[in-house]
């Protein structure tokens, strides 16, 4: 990593526990209480998509530092932070494993992968190694012989949108531009109702498709007070940060490996996987998703929830009056906000592209709203007003461009241009007193 980087990286760090380190004196119980504090915060991370900190973390940072006498560089990146964890084990998998070893808590490992893969939690014994689970266990305390017991309470949300929960389950294999590749099935559940806002297969769980499911759920069933998920790097990203605060949806993130805060989006999988899947589905995504769909509709949303004793619809419509509606600009939430700079030929540079700017722009640090994935909508703000969208840069047409006294610019035909330079070979300017250098030059 380059040195620039590293040094915004470690000031960074500084600025979060600058208040617990140096000649600050706090009880052990105060100290505890700020890092709790802060890792409930949302941070704007140099050269990172995340924008949380865990408690963990701040204190090894504290750690570091006060063990180099307050040196900068002790808070320094290392090539690999993560050096000895493993990255082969996802949320789900992970919280699988848990689960297991606290039903089965004599059970050896290689047996727990052996039903695990009868579970069809896994495709197979191999897909996970010996090792690597060993690791798991000891980095999450699940080899521990005398289990810790938490306090966990059942709670539901009073009131339809109060609360949605969030997740992702691994799907069945289906035929995706003609390869059988892996589906994932990104969901919501309403707390209160049970109901399902929205869920499909996708073919990745990156930002983008959680975004999108995301988007549609909106679209459909209206904005949540809260959204809850886990700690995926989906889910943590910047720009889902930022469009749940510009929507005032509060982003909850659950403790990672602790899928008990998210029972009821569980337990919908688990019905998902007992009843939709199987029964057998179809072998592309496109038919996956459109009999998911009616299953949802006409199976699940009109079925008597066992917890409820209504059908998640009738439940959800019940309050239906104090649903906040979706904008009309829900799109625009969505979009990636970064900061450029207008050049002095009234240009911005963004993802590798030329875009033309206003005038009054020039040199001016301005905001450029965007879709990573869409060039054509891109607007530019500054001081918290609109200047429009901005038109790629096109040199063709700039060269037919003049300005007259005044700034404004006129468009050449062809033809007109030849009339009026008047070129003879072997000049450089015409000797005519109508010319004027800027027509020439411009």
């Amino acid at each position: 990593m380059q040195e620039d980087k590293k040094k915004q990286i470690a000031t960074f760090r500084f600025n979060v526990i600058a208040d617990l380190v140096g000649d600050v004196r706090l009880e052990k119980g105060q100290m505890e209480k700020l890092i709790k504090e802060k890792a409930k915060r949302s941070w704007n991370i140099p050269y990172s998509s995340q924008t949380a900190v865990s408690a963990s973390t701040i204190r090894r940072w504290i750690n570091a530092y006060n063990s180099k006498n307050g040196d900068i560089e002790a808070l320094f990146p290392k090539d690999r932070d993560d050096k000895g964890y493993s990255r082969s084990i996802d949320e789900e998998t992970g919280s699988s494993l848990l689960r297991l070893k606290e039903e089965f808590p004599k059970m050896g490992v290689p047996d727990l992968l052996f039903k695990m893969q009868k579970r069809k939690l896994i495709d197979s014994e191999d897909d996970l190694k010996l090792t690597t689970v060993y690791r798991f266990f000891h980095q999450n305390g699940g080899l521990a012989k005398v289990p810790v017991k938490i306090d966990r309470r059942r709670f539901e949300a009073e009131f339809p949108n109060d609360l949605w929960q969030s997740d992702v389950m691994h799907g069945p294999k289906v035929k995706i531009d003609g390869k059988l590749k892996k589906t994932y099935l990104i969901a919501f559940i309403d707390d209160h109702s049970r109901l399902i806002p929205y869920a499909s297969f996708y073919p990745n769980e990156r930002v983008k498709s959680f975004l999108h499911a995301l988007n549609k759920a909106l679209l459909i069933r209206g904005l949540p007070r809260k959204l809850y998920t886990d700690n995926g790097s989906a889910f943590v990203s910047k720009q889902l940060a930022f469009a749940m605060a510009s929507l005032q949806i509060a982003l909850i993130h659950a403790k990672p490996y602790s899928p008990q805060g998210k029972g009821k989006i569980e337990r919908f999988f688990k019905t998902v996987r007992s009843g939709f899947l199987s029964g057998g589905f179809p072998d592309n995504l496109e038919e996956l998703n459109e009999q998911f769909k009616n299953w949802l509709d006409n199976r699940y949303h009109k079925s008597i929830h066992s917890s409820t004793g209504e059908t998640p619809l009738v439940r959800f419509t019940q309050d239906i009056e104090l649903i906040r509606c979706s904008p009309d600009d829900l799109c625009d939430h969505f979009r990636t906000v970064d900061m450029r700079t207008v050049t002095m030929d009234r240009i911005i540079h963004l993802n590798g592209g030329l875009y033309e700017a206003p005038i009054d722009l020039i040199g001016e640090r301005v905001e450029v709203l965007h879709f990573p994935d869409d060039p054509d909508s891109i607007e530019v703000r500054f001081k918290g007003e609109s200047y429009g969208y901005l038109e790629p840069l096109d040199l063709g047409v700039n060269s037919k461009v003049r300005r007259d006294k005044t700034g404004e610019e006129i468009f050449l035909e062809e033809d007109d241009s030849a009339e009026e330079t008047n070129h003879q070979s072997g000049q450089l300017f015409s000797k005519s007193e109508d010319d004027n250098i800027d027509d020439i030059l411009f």
